[in-house]
């Protein structure tokens, strides 16, 4: 996968908040948090909630992962 969203699940401890209390606040489907954990893509307007509810900046919830040759 090009992208990693490691940095998210980092981020949501560092703030103390947890996946279900994001996922309810965001009104986020059970299948986007799925998405999000086995790092494949969610739309922008997701990283967007994302960044907004957490106070963070894009890199705080997605990295990209260079493809060795």
């Amino acid at each position: 996968m090009p992208f990693d969203y490691k940095p998210f699940f980092k981020t949501l401890i560092d703030k103390e908040v947890t996946r279900e209390q994001t996922k309810k606040d965001l009104q986020l489907s059970p299948a986007t948090m799925a998405k999000l954990a086995k790092g494949e893509n969610v739309s922008m307007s997701v990283l967007d909630k994302l960044c907004k509810y957490l106070d963070c900046e894009i890199e705080d919830i997605i990295s990209h992962v260079k493809e060795s040759k």
